[in-house]
């Protein structure tokens, strides 16, 4: 099963996904792509087997996983403060794969439903959707 996470910015979401999966589940091979050399490096140190960066590692990677997970920004074109391309978010949009989506209410946009739950509390139950998946 091909896990893949998305991050950008500092990569911060995609490093605490990567840290709780392995915690449980230290055979598990994921692979980080960040849409920037400090996301991806940051994933990298939490634990993920794989790294790559940029517009075209999210378009390779996102055409044959069986999971993406990352912040909801990911299926918006220029959101992350213009890091996510439109390319980038028409691929993961396009793509097969199921999508765990961490709601992130910011950058002009608001997640009806979402609630207020801190992020570590959404991504606490993005993992467990995943675990409940492997």
């Amino acid at each position: 099963m091909k896990i893949t996470v998305i991050d950008g910015q500092g990569g911060r979401i995609g490093k605490t996904v990567i840290e709780a999966l392995k915690a449980k589940h230290k055979d598990l091979e994921l692979y980080a792509i960040g849409t920037n050399s400090i996301a991806t490096s940051a994933m990298l140190k939490a634990g993920a087997e794989y790294g790559a960066t940029g517009e075209n590692a999210a378009i390779v990677n996102a055409a044959d996983s069986d999971i993406i997970i990352g912040p909801i920004g990911i299926v918006f074109a220029n959101a992350l403060l213009g890091e996510i391309t439109p390319a980038i978010a028409a691929a993961v949009g396009a793509s097969r794969a199921f999508k765990v989506l961490i709601p992130v209410n910011r950058c002009n946009h608001y997640i009806a439903g979402c609630g207020d739950v801190s992020m570590s509390e959404a991504i606490s139950l993005a993992v467990n959707k995943i675990e409940s998946m492997l």
